[in-house]
C-alpha cells in the first residue's frame, strides 16, 4: 500500500473532530484554533530503532513511548496535551507492525484527548518523530529559569526503575519493564503545580544532568541528599549496591518531575498531585550540583548524564 492508504488504514482512529482543530488530516497543513488566553507549547522529540529502543521491541510500546517522551515535556511546562504530528519511517509497511503501533500510540493519547493532525511517512530506518502541542494560560507556563535560593527540589514517583529494567533486559521484574516500556508523564502534576512551583523539568536524562540545567537557568546551586531518593521496591531488591546510587542520578528514562517549590507550598503541592512527592534537597546561591549524605555531610559522588554527541 502506499503511504496515503497507510494513513487511511491505521490511523485514521487518531484524527477525531477534535476541540480547536479547523482542519486535520488531508491537507497541505492543519489550522488550529488554540484557547483564547493561553500560550501554545510546543515540543518534538525522535526515537531511532537500535538507539532508543531495541529492534525486537513491541510496536505498541514503541508508540507508547514515543508519545510519552513528548507529553513528559509538556507536563514539565505546566501544560495541556491538545494536539501532535507523525513523522514515521518505515523500512517496509508490515500490517501487524503498523497495527500494533497504531493500537499504542491510540492507547495514550486517548488518555489526554489527543488528536492527530498530520505529520509524514517514507520509507528507510525505522524512526519515530512526534511533535505534541498543548496549551497553558498565559503567565502560567512552568520553566526551567525560575528557581530560588531556599526553594526545596523534589520529584515524583521514583528514580532508576527504567534503566535498571534496561539493563536487566528481559530478565527484568514486570514493574522495571512497564516503568521502561511504557512511562507515564506527570501531566496532572505538572498542571496542578502551576502557580506553585518555581522551576520544573522532566527527567529523562538522569536527575544530575537535568537539575543541572534548572541550576544554571537559574543562576543558582542546590544541595542532593542522595539518600533522600525515592526508590521502588523493585528497583531495591534487584539492583546491584553499585547501581542503587548511579542509576537514580544518572540512568535517565524516568520521565518524572524535578519541581523546585517555595518550602511553605509543600505541604499543598503534596495535597494537589495525588501521587508521592519527595523532597530530596534545596536550592542554595552556591553554584553548583553538591551531593550530601542525610547528616549533610559532603560526599564524592561522579555521574555523568546521557548526552549525544559524546
Amino acid at each position: 500500500m502506499d503511504e496515503f492508504a497507510l494513513i487511511r488504514r491505521y490511523f485514521a482512529a487518531l484524527t477525531p473532530n477534535a476541540s480547536g482543530v479547523a482542519l486535520g488530516i488531508g491537507d497541505d497543513a492543519a489550522l488550529l484554533m488554540p484557547t483564547p488566553g493561553h500560550a501554545l507549547v510546543v515540543t518534538t522529540d525522535t526515537l531511532i530503532e537500535g538507539l532508543h529502543f531495541a529492534r525486537d521491541a513491541e510496536p505498541a510500546d514503541i508508540a507508547w513511548k514515543a508519545l510519552a517522551v513528548n507529553l513528559s515535556d509538556l507536563a514539565a511546562m505546566g501544560a495541556q496535551p491538545r494536539w501532535f504530528t507523525l513523522a514515521l519511517t518505515l523500512p517496509q509497511a508490515d500490517a501487524d507492525w503498523l497495527a500494533a503501533f497504531a493500537q499504542g500510540l491510540q492507547a495514550l493519547a486517548d488518555r489526554y484527548n489527543m488528536a492527530l493532525i498530520g505529520g509524514d511517512t517514507t520509507r528507510g530506518a525505522l524512526s519515530i518523530t512526534i511533535t505534541a502541542l498543548g496549551e497553558v494560560p498565559q503567565g502560567d507556563a512552568l520553566r526551567r529559569d525560575g528557581a530560588r535560593v531556599g526553594d526545596a527540589v523534589c520529584v515524583t514517583g521514583t528514580l532508576g526503575d527504567a534503566a535498571l529494567g534496561l539493563r536487566l533486559g528481559y530478565a527484568a521484574n514486570g514493574f522495571l519493564r512497564e516503568r521502561l516500556d511504557r512511562p507515564m508523564p506527570r501531566i496532572e502534576v505538572g498542571i496542578a503545580l502551576r502557580r506553585l512551583a518555581h522551576a520544573a523539568i522532566d527527567l529523562s536524562d538522569g536527575l544530575a544532568g537535568d537539575l543541572q540545567h534548572v541550576l544554571e537557568a537559574s543562576g543558582v546551586g542546590a544541595h542532593i541528599n542522595v539518600d533522600a531518593l525515592p526508590l521502588s521496591a523493585p528497583f531495591l531488591q534487584f539492583a546491584d549496591p553499585g547501581q542503587r546510587r548511579s542509576l537514580p542520578l544518572g540512568g535517565g528514562d524516568d520521565y518524572e518531575l524535578c519541581v523546585c517549590l517555595p518550602a511553605e507550598c509543600i505541604e499543598l503541592a503534596c495535597a494537589k498531585v495525588l501521587m508521592p512527592l519527595t523532597v530530596i534537597g534545596r536550592i542554595v546561591a552556591e553554584p553548583g550540583l553538591h551531593w550530601v549524605d542525610a547528616d549533610g555531610a559532603t560526599i564524592a559522588q561522579s555521574v555523568a548524564a546521557y548526552r549525544h554527541f559524546t
